[in-house]
């Protein structure tokens, strides 16, 4: 089950660059999120696995060092949940595109085909000339590959915006389908049957980007495309929006705060030196990620040879990224049949590793919490697997990206960083930093250093808390492409992120109204039930009280 663990947040290297590309020149990104890394992204990992291995248990349960602090397990759940609902929907997308490559010529390299546009462009004969009035060839719609993805995988044209979504694609429908059936078969028997599916999955992506990266940079204009990689622009440090960026992709490609990690290192061996495991998987985890840019870069300045742009012209952001530039790229290359269907294996390999991971977090979470499903967990994973696929439905229909796009923004954005600001508050200022240490050194024979014990209590936090001020503050409404969402549609997507965040007052709330005694009496026991369960040496921590005094506690 350690391999399982460290494995599996080693899901998805091409979300480094889908962040780092949102800035003109990306090296400029480096330093936010190295230094993140090092203060938040490490110690908190590092939070996670211990606190998943020692207690046992999962997302939700795993509180039972601190009762109150419960709704911080059932936020990540949800959190988890909401990004199934859509994330699984890249997940078809990719396999589509593979489908769609086992052809002598690719069907995004010409304009020949039902969907194409009478404008669109053949890319043999684009310049920039073609582009004018300062348009980027990165948002030039008109290019086959384009037109493919927005015209003949989402049929993007035929929706007037999200208030017009229309009925789902149905072969759209059936790819999300064997998504959601590959998903169940490899998680209705737990790490079982995971542990043996995350090898392929989390290692055939390997093999593949070291191949893609060796091809890429022997194309002509690799070079340029590398150096824009690399070259830093310190001006850029200045925009709160880099430093946001770094801070929430820390988060997602490590997976802290997603209830995974703590569901996997629940499975560890109770010895297991989570320390190392943190050090070691976080560390390949960045690395992969950093060395992954080589590749995409190299395909960037390819294409901006091939167009005769600039880098930054090319360079895009989030699908665009991954489902036009990037095919389109593969489209010229010798062999173009082979290496597209190499590239969309490892994409479909890479997101089904990340979605069990996530489904996993909320199986173990709530599984943990009621014994009910744990006990029927082959029918729970149905239902989760069903229940997503049906939810993601939304996201396929011909204005589907629009949902995709408010899903993306809202349900992990700024919640999936409070939710780790209460977990690292509740582990290290309610349970304690020196219980935590305790604990750890129960399991391992040593105490964390100085340096983890200092970020986890104060530099952690502080940041966190810095991030999530910021990302409210900079909070701009919500577009896609040349579209601008309604005011009703950030509403939403505002009360989907209140909906995770929610549950952590709530849960408090709930425990102060469901515990009698005089409200002095009941905040003390909330928060020193833990001091009492050790000193007493209490192991069962599932407690329920008769009746309360100043200094009596009944379990």
């Amino acid at each position: 089950s350690r391999n399982f663990q460290i494995v599996s947040t080693l899901d998805n290297p091409f979300l480094f660059q889908l962040q780092c590309l949102i800035i003109l020149f990306p090296g400029a990104f480096l330093i936010p999120y190295i230094l993140f890394l090092i203060i938040a992204g490490m110690p908190l990992f590092y939070m996670e696995l211990a606190l998943g291995q020692y207690n046992r248990e999962g997302a939700a349960t795993v509180w039972k060092i601190c009762p109150v602090f419960k709704g911080v397990g059932y936020a990540v759940i949800l959190i988890a949940l909401y990004v199934g609902f859509y994330y699984n929907v890249i997940i078809a997308w990719s396999l589509y595109y593979l489908f769609s490559s086992f052809t002598f010529e690719l069907p995004w390299t010409n304009c020949d085909n039902s969907w194409n546009s009478p404008n669109c462009t053949d890319p043999k004969l684009f310049n920039a000339s073609v582009l004018g009035n300062g348009t980027k060839y990165s948002k030039y719609k008109l290019t086959p590959a384009a037109e493919f993805y927005e015209r003949g995988v989402l049929h993007l044209h035929e929706s007037r915006g999200i208030h017009d979504l229309g009925l789902p694609r149905w072969q759209l429908s059936l790819c999300l389908l064997v998504v959601v059936i590959i998903l169940f078969f490899s998680l209705w028997k737990g790490v079982k049957t995971s542990g043996k599916v995350v090898w392929i999955t989390a290692t055939l992506p390997y093999v593949v980007l070291f191949v893609l990266l060796i091809h890429g940079i022997t194309l002509p204009g690799a070079y340029n495309g590398i150096n824009a990689y690399l070259h830093i622009d310190f001006r850029r440090l200045k925009e709160a929006t880099v430093w946001i960026d770094a801070a929430t992709q820390i988060f997602y490609s490590l997976g802290a705060g997603f209830g995974v990690l703590i569901a996997f290192a629940s499975y560890n061996k109770f010895d297991n030196n989570c320390y190392r495991d943190a050090l070691l998987t976080s560390t390949i985890n960045c690395v992969t990620s950093f060395i992954s840019g080589f590749a995409i870069f190299s395909i960037l300045g390819y294409m901006a040879h091939e167009h005769k742009v600039k880098i930054e012209d090319v360079a895009t952001e989030g699908a665009g990224l991954v489902f036009i530039l990037y095919p389109e790229a593969i489209s010229t290359l010798s062999g173009s049949t082979f290496w597209a269907v190499v590239f969309f294996i490892m994409l479909l390999t890479l997101g089904i590793d990340s979605s069990m991971g996530g489904m996993e977090a909320v199986i173990t979470g709530l599984a943990d919490d009621f014994q009910i499903l744990k006990q029927h967990r082959k029918l729970f994973t149905f239902g989760v697997s069903f229940g997503t696929f049906l939810l993601a439905l939304f996201c396929i229909t011909n204005g589907g990206i629009y949902v995709l796009t408010l899903l993306d923004t809202f349900a992990a954005g700024t919640s999936i960083l409070f939710a780790v600001l209460m977990e690292a508050i509740g582990v290290s200022w309610f349970y304690g930093v020196d219980r935590f240490s305790e604990d750890i050194q129960q399991m391992m024979g040593f105490k964390p250093g100085l340096y983890w014990r200092l970020c986890w209590k104060f530099v952690s936090p502080a940041f966190l808390l810095f991030v999530v001020i910021v990302s409210i503050i900079n909070f701009k409404p919500l577009t896609y492409d040349d579209y601008t969402f309604p005011l009703w549609a950030n509403r939403i997507g505002w009360g989907i992120a209140l909906s995770s965040m929610i549950l952590v007052p709530a849960y408090i709330i709930y425990k102060f109204m469901n515990v009698r005694g005089t409200f002095k009496e009941v905040s003390r026991m909330l928060i020193n039930v833990i001091k009492c369960c050790y000193e007493t040496k209490c192991l069962d921590l599932s407690w329920q009280f008769v009746s309360l005094t100043p200094k009596t506690y009944y379990f």
